[in-house]
């Protein structure tokens, strides 16, 4: 009997650890709201086909559901409010908000909304969806990260986070402004590479 009993007090402790150290076992599925003060919309796109220009959009929201036992039941929902856009200067946001680029009068939100969800090797994931830039929708895939779960923050706020990469060419969504360079090659690349960086708070009720 003790011999049993040290058996079952070995294993209990093996699958405590097991799973203490787990970043994916913190909570069954769970809805979460983007915390905009702690995240970033942040997209690089080539100039001169040298050097390259680093922009962000300010203003966005979203959510999004973890399933921490089977991310493949997870799922994303974000909406970006195109006029944000910030390069740190504004001759050239004011250009990329006309209707050479965004025409944000015309399509003042940019949207993404998961179809899909592939899990990866340990904390990495896949995240299949449809994104809307400029009134078209095409679907991208972005390679993701889950960065971790903290259960309580000094406010007592259930948080996770993630990040996620990924490459779109503008074109693709109709935005098709360039000029070209006498040595040759264009002002404007047309990969844009994007970047998320999000963190969620857990949705009460």
């Amino acid at each position: 009997m003790k011999v049993l009993k040290s058996f079952i007090a070995i294993a209990v402790l093996a699958f405590t650890f097991f799973f203490a150290g787990s970043n994916w076992s913190h909570s069954e599925v769970a809805e979460y709201m983007i915390d905009p003060d702690h995240s970033q919309v942040i997209f690089k796109v080539k100039h001169l086909a040298i050097s390259t220009v680093t922009g962000r959009f300010d203003l966005f929201e979203g959510s999004y559901k973890l399933d921490s036992d089977n991310i493949v039941n997870s799922s994303v929902d974000t909406s970006i409010v195109a006029s944000s856009i910030n390069t740190n200067k504004q001759k050239r946001d004011d250009h990329l908000r006309s209707d050479e680029f965004l025409d944000v009068e015309k399509y003042p939100n940019i949207t993404f909304k998961s179809k899909e969800i592939k899990k990866g090797d340990g904390n990495k994931f896949q995240i299949v969806g449809d994104l809307t830039i400029h009134g078209v929708t095409k679907e991208v895939t972005l390679d993701a990260v889950y960065e971790g779960h903290v259960a309580s923050d000094p406010w007592g706020k259930e948080r996770t986070a993630f990040i996620a990469n990924g490459e779109i060419n503008r074109k693709d969504f109709g935005m098709t402004w360039n000029k070209a360079l006498e040595a040759g090659g264009f002002v404007v690349g047309d990969e844009v590479r994007i970047t998320l960086e999000v963190e969620g708070i857990k949705k009460e009720g």
